[in-house]
C-alpha cells in the first residue's frame, strides 16, 4: 500500500489488520458506482474478539469508544481490501452507522461512537467528516460492545 493515506497510517502509527472474512451469508463489502459499502465491522484485534460485553454494565465509556475505533479501524482493511490497497481512491467517508450493545438506561451512544468518526477524520482529514447515527442495541454479534458499519465515496 502506498500513497497519501499510507503515509498518514504510518504517521499515525496505524497498521491496517488483515481483513476479516464474513461470519454469514454476506459479502464483506460491496461497490456500487462511485460508492463503497462496509458491511459491519466488529472489534477484532490481533488476539481475536475485544471488548465483549455490555456497555454501562461490561465495559465503560473509555473503552467502549476503544471498541469503535477498532471496529472503524476494520473498515478502514476492508475498504483497503476492495480498493486493491488504494485508499487514495477514498474521496469522502460519507456515512457511518454505529451500533452499541448498551444497557436499558445508557445514553452516551454518540460519545462511543465518536471514537470510530475520531479515527476516520484522523485518517481522511476532511474527507473523513460524515453523516452518522449511533444506534442503542440489545445485543451485539458474538456479545460485541460496538459495530461500525460505512459508507465510502471513490474515485
Amino acid at each position: 500500500m502506498s500513497g497519501r493515506i499510507a503515509a498518514r497510517l504510518k504517521d499515525l502509527g496505524i497498521a491496517l489488520p488483515k481483513p476479516s472474512p464474513p461470519q454469514g451469508a454476506y459479502v464483506p463489502w460491496v461497490k456500487s458506482g462511485a460508492l463503497l459499502f462496509i458491511s459491519g465491522q466488529i472489534p477484532l484485534g490481533p488476539q481475536g474478539l475485544a471488548y465483549v460485553g455490555t456497555v454501562g454494565k461490561d465495559i465503560d465509556l473509555d473503552d467502549a469508544k476503544r471498541a469503535a475505533r477498532l471496529a472503524g479501524l476494520n473498515a478502514i482493511a476492508q475498504a483497503a481490501s476492495a480498493l486493491d490497497g488504494e485508499l487514495d481512491r477514498v474521496t469522502r467517508v460519507v456515512k457511518v452507522t454505529g451500533f452499541v450493545n448498551a444497557t436499558p438506561g445508557f445514553t452516551q451512544h454518540p460519545e462511543v461512537v465518536n471514537g470510530a468518526s475520531d479515527l476516520f477524520s484522523e485518517v481522511f482529514g476532511e474527507a473523513g467528516r460524515h453523516a452518522r447515527a449511533a444506534v442503542g442495541a440489545s445485543s451485539l454479534p458474538r456479545n460485541v460492545a460496538v459495530e461500525i458499519e460505512a459508507i465510502f465515496e471513490i474515485a
